[in-house]
């Protein structure tokens, strides 16, 4: 009986894979200053659902503003969907009940809200650039009282690089 070749060593984590589609996602966005992808899979690893923060379907990206500051009807905060309130939207496949999100960015109160409604039971997230401001520390709060376990992706380091 010959010898079995061992498996490669060096292959990515299911939290760097993940965090790696979430980060792909984007990379879609058109805002000028922040782009947020998110990537949802169920419990056999799976992936169910992507999303970006963008304006809704329909509304054009040329059309809208994508300030920060200044009047609300003049800037994005009245418009833009978050990546995953989309990735949740963007799902059609029935219950999201069990799953896990992963984001590259610590989600706001009003997504941690669309997380806990869906069923989703995990956010791994990336940064968490607007730790301490009410809307971290309310998604924070929503969050534990309904049991949603949160924690920061622990970056390997690795460099994943390709050209299509």
């Amino acid at each position: 009986m010959s010898e079995i070749t061992p498996k490669r060593a060096d292959y990515i984590s299911w939290d760097e894979y993940f965090m790696g589609v979430a980060l792909l996602s984007s990379l879609r966005s058109k805002d000028p200053n922040s782009q947020v992808g998110a990537c949802i899979v169920d419990e056999d690893n799976k992936i169910r659902s992507m999303g970006y923060n963008g304006f809704p379907r329909g509304c054009s990206d040329d059309e809208f503003p994508w300030a920060r500051e200044g009047e609300t009807l003049d800037t994005k905060y009245a418009y833009v969907c978050h990546s995953e309130l989309n990735a949740i939207l963007n799902y059609r496949g029935g219950s999201l009940e069990g799953c896990k999100i992963y984001v590259t960015l610590f989600p706001c109160n009003e997504c941690a809200k669309a997380i806990i409604q869906a069923g989703i039971k995990t956010v791994v997230y990336a940064s968490n650039k607007y730790d301490g401001t009410p809307s971290v520390e309310a998604s924070k709060k929503l969050m534990n009282a309904a049991g949603v376990r949160y924690y920061q992706y622990q970056s390997t380091g690795r460099k994943i690089q390709f050209e299509v």
